[in-house]
This record gives C-alpha cells, sequence and structure tokens, in this order.
C-alpha cells in the first residue's frame, strides 16, 4: 500500500510554527521583561528630578543608582538571551526547510521547468534565517509594547501622550508607506539576482568554450544588462528603505525634543514636574524605537517575507510518500506499458505509446537517429521523468509505488551527460554512502574495468577528483560513472551513450560489464549510436520520432531495419560529388 500526497502550506505552517512554540514564547517572555526594564530610565530620571534635587539626598541617589545599575545589567543580560533565542529560531527554521529545499534540487528540474539557476530556494532558506537570527524580529516583539509607553504617557500628562501618540501615528504611516514602496523593487531584485547568478553560473561552467571562442565580450554585454536592472531595483529599493528609516529617525528625534517642550511648557504651568518633563522625553523615544527599527529593517523583512512564501509554495509542490509496505528486491521483470514521456514542465508527448518486456538475463539497445527519443525513454525507465501516460514496472509493481531511496539501490544509470561530484573516486562510486564497504566498492570497479586504472593513481581510490570530475579526462569520467552505476550490483541498469567518450580498450571493459549483469541476472538497457555499444546485447529497440518501430532479437532487427550505406562523398572544386 502506498500513497503519494502533498502537504498544504498552511498545515506546513502550522507544523514548523508550533514546533517552534516553546521558543517563541520564550522570547516574548523576555521581551517582556525587557520592554518593563526598559522603564528604569525614565523612572530613573522621575526620582532624581523629583525627589533626589528638591531633597539634596545623596544616599537616596547612590540607592537609585545601584537599583538602576543593578536593572541595566538584568536588561542586557535579557536582550542577549532574546538575541540568541532568534538565532536558534532561525537555525531551527533552516534544519526543518534544509532537507526540504535539497530534495527540491534533486526533484524539481524532472518535474518543471526550474527558473534562474534553480538555486532560488537554498537563497531563500538564507534569507528567511538570516533576517530571524537579525535585529529585525526584535521590533515585531517590542511594538506590541507601544500601548504601555503611550498610556504612561497619558498618566504623565494628557498633552504629553497625545504628543506621544501623534508621533507613534505619523511612524506606523511611514512603516506602511516602506511596505507599499519596497515590496515590488524587492521581488524584482530577487528575480533579476537569480538571472545574474545563473548566467554567471553558466559563464564559470563553460568558461573554456568562451575563452576559446571569443565570444565573452559579447556574454559580458548580456551579464551588463542583467547587472545594471538587479542595480537598478536593488537601488530603488534600498533608497526607499534608506529614506523613510532616516525619516523616522528625525521624527523621532524631533518629537522626542517636542515632548521635552511639551513638558516644559507644563513645568512653566506647574501642570507637571521636571521629571515627568524628562521621563516622558525618554519614555516617547523608547515607545518609538521598534517603529523605527522595523522601517530600517524592511528591506529585510520584505525579502524575508517573500522567501518565506515560496518556501511554504515549495513545501506544498514536494510529495509526501508514505510506504505500509516495503516492496522487495526486483529479479525477474521490466515492462513498459503504453509509456508517454514530455521534458519537464511539458504537456508535448516526446516518447509516445512504448510498450515492451524485458526479463532477467537480458539486454537490449535503444537504437535510432538524433530526436527519436533514446535518452528520453532511458530517464522514464529509471523514473527520472515521471511518465504522463502508461507506466514502468519492475516484478509487476510500477515505479510510483516505490519508495524512491529503496528503488535506487536496485537501479543503475549512465546519463549521456556524465556529471561526478567533488570527493574522492571510492565516495563517487559508492554514491556518497559513508557506510559503502571497500569489497563493494572494489566489485564495482572491476566490473567496470577501471580497477586497474584507479590504482595506477598516487592515491588510488581516495584521489580527489574535483568538481564534476575535473582532474579526470572524459573517458575516465565516463568508467567512474559506470563503476557507479554497477555499485551493489543493481537489478536494472540504463547506459545512455556509454561509449561515447571510450577508447578500444574501454569499450571491451563496457561489454564485459553488460554480459557480468546479464550472467548475474540483471537486466541492462543501453542507449547507443556506436554498434561497439551493442555488441554484449541479445535484444534491439528501434525508436523514430518518438515511437517504438520495432523490438525483438538483435540480429533479426539489425538485419530488417539496417540502410544501405550512403555513398561516398569527396569534394572537387567547391561542389559535392557522389562517386
Amino acid at each position: 500500500m502506498s500513497s503519494s500526497t502533498t502537504k498544504p502550506p498552511q498545515l506546513f505552517l502550522v507544523a514548523v510554527l508550533f514546533s517552534l512554540k516553546k521558543a517563541f514564547v520564550g522570547i516574548g517572555a523576555t521581551s517582556a521583561l525587557v520592554n518593563i526594564l526598559t522603564l528604569t530610565g525614565s523612572f530613573f530620571m522621575l526620582q532624581v528630578y523629583d525627589r533626589v534635587i528638591p531633597g539634596h539626598s545623596l544616599p537616596t541617589l547612590v540607592g537609585l543608582g545601584i537599583i538602576a545599575a543593578t536593572l541595566y545589567v538584568f536588561q542586557g543580560i535579557l536582550e542577549l538571551v532574546r538575541s540568541m533565542l532568534l538565532v536558534r529560531v532561525g537555525l531551527s527554521v533552516d534544519e526543518r526547510f534544509g532537507e526540504t529545499v535539497y530534495d527540491s534540487l534533486i526533484l524539481f528540474p524532472s518535474r518543471m521547468q526550474v527558473p534562474g539557476d534553480g538555486l532560488q530556494s537554498v537563497r531563500d532558506l538564507d534569507s528567511v534565517r538570516g533576517f530571524l537570527s537579525g535585529p529585525g524580529p526584535t521590533a515585531l516583539f517590542d511594538i506590541p509594547w507601544m500601548p504601555l509607553y503611550l498610556g504612561l504617557c497619558f498618566l504623565f500628562h494628557v498633552w504629553i501622550g497625545i504628543a506621544a501618540l501623534t508621533g507613534a501615528l505619523i511612524l506606523v504611516g511611514l512603516t506602511i508607506v516602506a511596505e507599499q514602496k519596497s515590496r515590488q523593487p524587492a521581488k524584482e531584485a530577487a528575480k533579476i539576482a537569480s538571472e545574474r547568478t545563473a548566467l554567471a553560473e553558466a559563464t564559470r561552467r563553460n568558461s573554456e568554450t568562451v575563452l576559446a571562442m571569443g565570444f565573452g565580450h559579447l556574454l559580458g554585454k548580456k551579464w551588463s544588462e542583467i547587472n545594471r536592472r538587479y542595480l537598478s531595483n536593488h537601488l530603488r529599493a534600498t533608497n526607499v528603505t534608506g529614506t523613510l528609516g532616516t525619516l523616522s529617525k528625525i521624527l523621532r528625534m524631533m518629537l522626542q525634543s517636542a515632548v521635552l517642550a511639551v513638558g516644559a511648557l507644563l513645568v512653566i504651568r506647574q501642570e507637571a514636574s521636571g521629571g515627568i518633563m524628562i521621563a516622558s522625553s525618554i519614555l516617547v523615544s523608547r515607545a518609538l524605537a521598534p517603529v523605527e527599527l522595523a522601517i530600517s529593517q524592511w528591506k529585510g523583512f520584505a525579502a524575508a517575507r517573500d522567501s518565506w512564501s515560496r518556501l511554504l509554495k515549495l513545501a506544498e509542490l514536494m510529495p509526501t510518500d508514505e510506504r505500509e509496505v516495503s516492496l522487495p528486491k526486483p529479479v525477474s521483470a521490466v515492462k513498459a506499458e503504453n509509456l508517454h514521456l514530455a521534458a519537464p514542465g511539458s504537456k508535448v508527448s516526446i516518447i509516445r505509446s512504448i510498450s515492451f518486456e524485458l526479463v532477467a538475463g537480458e539486454a537490449v539497445g535503444v537504437i535510432g537517429p538524433s530526436a527519436s527519443g533514446k535518452s528520453s525513454l532511458a530517464r522514464g525507465l529509471v523514473g527520472v521523468w515521471p511518465p504522463i501516460a502508461g507506466t514502468v514496472r519492475l516484478d509487476g509493481a510500477s515505479l510510483s509505488q516505490w519508495d524512491p531511496r529503496a528503488l535506487g539501490k536496485h537501479i543503475g544509470y549512465l546519463p549521456q551527460d556524465v556529471s561526478l561530484f567533488g570527493g574522492s573516486i571510492a565516495e563517487n562510486i559508492a554514491r556518497f554512502d559513508p557506510d559503502a564497504a571497500s569489497d563493494k566498492i572494489i566489485a564495482a570497479a572491476k566490473a567496470a574495468g577501471v580497477y586497474d586504472m584507479i590504482v595506477q593513481f598516487p592515491e588510488g581510490f581516495e584521489t580527489k577528483i574535483g568538481e564534476q570530475g575535473s582532474a579526470l579526462s572524459g573517458g575516465q569520467r565516463q568508467r567512474v560513472a559506470l563503476a557507479r552505476a554497477l555499485y551493489g550490483e543493481p537489478f536494472l541498469i540504463v547506459l545512455d551513450e556509454p561509449n561515447s567518450n571510450l577508447d578500444a580498450e574501454g569499450e571491451a571493459a563496457l561489454s564485459r560489464a553488460i554480459l557480468s549483469v546479464r550472467a548475474r541476472g540483471g537486466i541492462v538497457v543501453v542507449v547507443a549510436h556506436r554498434p561497439s555499444a551493442l555488441v554484449a546485447v541479445d535484444k534491439v529497440l528501434v525508436l523514430a520520432n518518438g515511437q517504438m518501430q520495432a523490438f525483438g532479437p538483435k540480429d533479426e532487427v539489425l538485419k530488417n531495419t539496417t540502410q544501405p550505406a550512403a555513398p561516398p562523398i569527396r569534394l572537387i572544386a567547391g561542389e559535392e560529388m557522389a562517386q
């Protein structure tokens, strides 16, 4: 029994927030104490002006000073605790989303067209974690305490309260303006940043081609245009938040002075004491500080909010596979039933109505002209591309019924574009299994015919091959990737153009590897252009325009489908002449 569902983003959000409930309660309680202790300065000044100075009492001043210093120390400790809790909240969110984000990097390219460089989800996670770990959230926890400060201002005197409330409303209005003005530029900047990073990564990956053919300056113009748009939107967003942040700071200082002036007027009219005048000025400054901080941090808040929204959508799109029964290891057959395949994000079929069956010990060579769908069929057989119709079955069970991790142990895949990971040869062959047994790694290397090649390196299997296997030649990368496909003796092995970079020795090793898989009861599918890749197969499948033209014993199919060779061509005086 199996089910494949998606998680509603609201439920995922509730689950994440519920798991952080204790942390948020702790932050809220700490913020409450911090905001209460923040009143220390105001009441200290109130007591100094209303008691110490009129009474000329030095002991009272010393006592008040000790009390204030103690409260300031506690306030500082609590603010440090709050900041540390926020850092841990950021790390906790990263931990909860981290696996989902990484899984999306594996899954989404085979399911949909991924914009940009495909790493937006990683940047989104960094953005959310960075905001939660910074000073921005403290403003969100402090703003709810503004009514307390404003209420105390009204207790001091109604006109002081009115002045403070007016300033608060103005700053809240600036916060709303910051939200409206910065949202669109921030979104555009994030979108263009993804394009910018994608072009930079593509340039780095293809640097040899660009350098050899000398079109770097043309790509440079494209880079400059994208960079110009990115900087323009970034500047707009920064200007908005910077301008409003500066304006809010100016208004807060003006308001503090205005409250001081109102207090002075009340003192002159003997409606308030000097202590109230000073204390209310400090109180207003503290009441409006969270709003000023929120405005200055609004750019980061807007970016984190958009990132959070995208992460929730990501969680919604990620499937949740629940397996009540683990299927047994496949040992008998692979079957394609009316298989239809399309490229990720497209509904136009590349493969149409493909049906065939292979039993244990058989190997089929898939041939056909370019763009006939051979590589697409290979991706469908290993589950990289999910079918839009039909199904692929292992021992009668469709690939969708398998747990992806369990299925991977029974499949070996060598893609047409071979890519290895930074690390050692042994790690790449073992698919980065930290518990891989040495004998399994060696067995895979010998099956692929690369054992002798590997031990010739000074560090042998521990040789570091660099990013994408850059330290190896094309043929060496292909043979190491073949060993990776053979690791663990999987039941189904799909090889897409496995001899494209191989010499005669490598092709002989490939043929031996295919025969070895067949001898142990495995199944091999070989996508080939060169006939030498078909030496060890016993069946052939012919594709053309995404449809199966023939399938059966190799000799019979090749005899019926092989066309007469084209006449040789020579060039004479710039004209093509057929002999």
